[in-house]
């Protein structure tokens, strides 16, 4: 596989959430932090995700935005 993005994390499927359309898939990368994407439910059928399988967590991204909490207590 050949991709031009740069961020790319191995991981394991956590959690697959069904919904009519779409499915949000949870993936657990390294030190335990997870990475949810909303996929259609036609690809997660194609990629055959499903619980414990080894995928890679792909994030290309034009932007990313940075929030700070009103105050200390929010965090």
């Amino acid at each position: 596989m050949k991709i031009s993005a740069r961020n790319i994390l191995n991981g394991k499927v956590k959690k697959i959430v069904l919904g009519m359309v779409s499915a949000e898939v949870v993936i657990e990368v390294a030190g335990g932090v997870e990475v949810v994407s909303v996929i259609t439910k036609e690809s997660v059928e194609s990629l055959e995700l499903k619980e414990g399988k080894e995928v890679f967590a792909i994030i290309k991204a034009s932007n990313v935005m940075v929030a700070v909490p009103h105050s200390s207590h929010e965090l």
